[in-house]
């Protein structure tokens, strides 16, 4: 069976269990393929070709008995490996070797996953590049924080790989690279051993090519087993189309896209109406950064006062606009987060998700920037479930899509519309 590389993790997990596949046989397409790509996508910083093989052969005498049982892996590499190097995008952790695992790896590895390697992130998890490219238009970028892993599951590498979100950091990367995004409810997954950067904002998800497939991954991370779709939504959802008070700054391909969306969705069944969201969430998107900045500051303590010179331009900035915010805008950005949080039930009255969007464009030009966050940094703020879907598109060649934004700690139910809008976008 050629190009097992290409299976979802949902398929490849059942062909596993059944034994019509073996994890040597899945392994290796998979790092056929990453021969094959990373000269030009760049999307590892470290691979262990002969330690996953092992690992394959070992599940392979086993039986498959966890969610990921003989699923390729790939970590990024703000997540501590004990048998791999992780820098978290510095020049400061150049070969630096954890002594553990992070807790969400060691749990992915105890589910049966194979981990091929780390994948690129941006400096910190913030904004300064690494070197990984879009996997569509290598002139392009992968988006960020996220990089290395949105593109390696985007380009068939890995079925499955690992996200964190401060600010856009999963949901960006999936719509620049055209695969699924989940950002599961602020603190699904544990984040003990990873390099945090804002304890307010910090999220661990994952990205895969369908909505079952990051499902499958995230319900293995968080125990959380009623995450798993085992059969597609039969009911349509109902949708509030939520333009956002940052819809000014979308551009043309997104707001074409937007539109007939929403057309498609309501041909297809489901109830759709326009949501404006309260006067109060028009500051959100500032008040995450306020947040997002003076935690980075914080976290980054010795980092900025012990290895200030080994810091980027673009990570110094930010870490001095976060010291000069001054703690009571600090104090009353999260006291505007609590606020607007306490309105979501109203917001979502009558209605099972939004559909929002993703980002302003397809992804820009040029790996030296990752694109804008500005329509993620609200959700991100509310700390509820966001998934990106991938969308159609006749018109434009990169990947474009919406984000499925469900109710607090309702990640089932958004996962599942998140299903439903993705087959019929």
């Amino acid at each position: 069976m050629p190009d097992l590389n290409r299976l979802g993790a949902v398929e490849a997990a059942r062909k596993l269990a059944r034994r019509e596949i073996t994890a040597q046989a899945l392994l290796a397409d998979c790092l056929a393929r990453i021969r094959e790509r990373e000269p030009v996508v760049h999307a590892f910083t470290h691979i262990d070709f002969d330690a996953a093989m092992a690992r394959a052969r070992v599940l392979d005498a086993q039986p498959s008995d966890g969610l990921l049982h003989g699923l390729p892996l790939g970590v990024k590499d703000v997540f501590d490996t004990v048998d791999m190097p992780t820098a978290y995008g510095s020049p400061i952790y150049a070969g630096h070797r954890p002594a553990s695992d992070a807790a969400s790896v060691a749990l992915a590895r105890a589910a049966g996953a194979v981990v091929v390697g780390k994948t690129v992130t941006t400096e910190f998890a913030t904004f300064h590049p690494g070197a990984t490219c879009n996997p569509h238009d290598v002139s392009r970028t992968p988006g960020g924080s996220s990089s290395g892993s949105a593109a390696a599951v985007a380009d068939t590498m890995v079925p499955i790989a690992f996200g964190t979100q401060t600010a856009g950091s999963i949901v960006r990367p999936a719509a620049y690279c055209g695969v699924v995004g989940y950002k599961p409810t602020f603190g699904t997954v544990s984040r003990v051993g990873v390099k945090m950067i804002s304890d307010t904002l910090d999220t661990i998800g994952g990205f895969a090519r369908s909505v079952p497939d990051v499902a499958l991954f995230v319900a293995a991370l968080s125990g959380r087993r009623e995450l798993l779709i085992d059969d597609a939504a039969r009911d349509a959802p109902r949708i509030g189309l939520c333009r956002t008070y940052e819809w000014d700054r979308a551009r043309p391909e997104t707001v074409q896209l937007f539109e007939a969306a929403a057309r498609q969705l309501r041909d297809a069944g489901a109830l759709v109406r326009d949501v404006t969201l309260p006067r109060e969430f028009a500051g959100l998107a500032a008040a995450q950064t306020k947040v997002m900045v003076h935690e980075v500051a914080e976290c980054l303590a010795f980092e900025r006062l012990a290895r200030h010179e080994a810091l980027s331009a673009e990570l110094v900035e930010m870490i001095g606009l976060g010291v000069a915010v001054p703690l009571a805008e600090y104090d009353a950005a999260r006291d505007l987060a609590r606020r607007a949080r306490a309105m979501l039930p109203d917001v979502f009255e009558g209605l099972d998700v939004l559909v929002a969007p993703s980002t302003s464009g397809e992804a820009p030009a040029g790996i030296h920037a990752t694109g804008d966050p500005l329509f993620n940094r609200m959700w991100t703020l509310l700390r509820v479930p966001c998934v990106h879907v991938p969308a159609r598109s006749a018109s434009h060649r990169l990947p474009l899509g919406v984000s499925v934004v469900g109710r607090l700690r309702a990640d089932r139910a958004t996962l599942l519309a998140a299903d439903w809008i993705h087959a019929r976008l």
